[in-house]
């Protein structure tokens, strides 16, 4: 991936209109006169390109007797900035939403862990009822315990919530993988 470049405003040449240049560059590039206005008071014109297209966007600036400069995007500017807390803001966002939600779904799964458990000591209690007669049991060894139930459930939601913080760390370490 080529590093990414955008043109900002340096000045006029001396001896330059600004009032005209500005009209004239409007006109030539079919936006609003007050676009370029806002270009030469620091908001950006042309979007990020390529070095070759912002060489070529400056010597039609150049042109016009506007002064302009290269500014590499790894060099984060105000707007940029502002773009990129908002990103983080949702990232955010959507992770305290993803862990809330999964809080919420670990009661559930407790909830229904107690509801089962209890109704396992109701049906291990209604079976004792029925076997009045104990001389059944008195050859069977019934002190061992009962198997330890699987909680894959429970793991493939952990996996889950370390993925997603594996995705936040991404996207927070390389920002420009994110889509604005």
């Amino acid at each position: 991936m080529s590093e990414q470049f955008r043109v900002v405003f340096s000045g006029f040449k001396p001896g330059t209109d600004s009032q005209a240049a500005t009209e004239q560059l409007a006109a030539k590039l079919k936006v609003s006169a007050q676009k370029v206005a806002d270009f030469t008071t620091g908001k950006s014109l042309f979007g990020p390109a390529d070095k070759q297209k912002c060489l070529k966007q400056a010597k039609l600036l150049a042109v016009y007797g506007i002064q302009s400069k290269l500014q590499s995007q790894s060099q984060p500017s105000t707007g940029s900035d502002t773009a990129q807390s908002a990103a983080n803001e949702r990232v955010f966002d959507a992770l305290d939403y993803i862990t809330s939600s999964l809080i919420r779904i670990e009661e559930k799964l407790d909830e229904l862990e107690q509801r089962i458990d209890g109704k396992q000591v109701k049906d291990e209690q209604h079976e004792e009822d029925e076997w009045e007669d104990e001389s059944l049991f008195s050859e069977l060894e019934l002190d061992s315990e009962p198997p330890k139930r699987s909680k894959k459930f429970l793991y493939i939601l952990l996996s889950l919530l370390v993925l997603l913080l594996v995705v936040l760390g991404i996207s927070l370490a390389f920002p420009e993988l994110v889509p604005v």
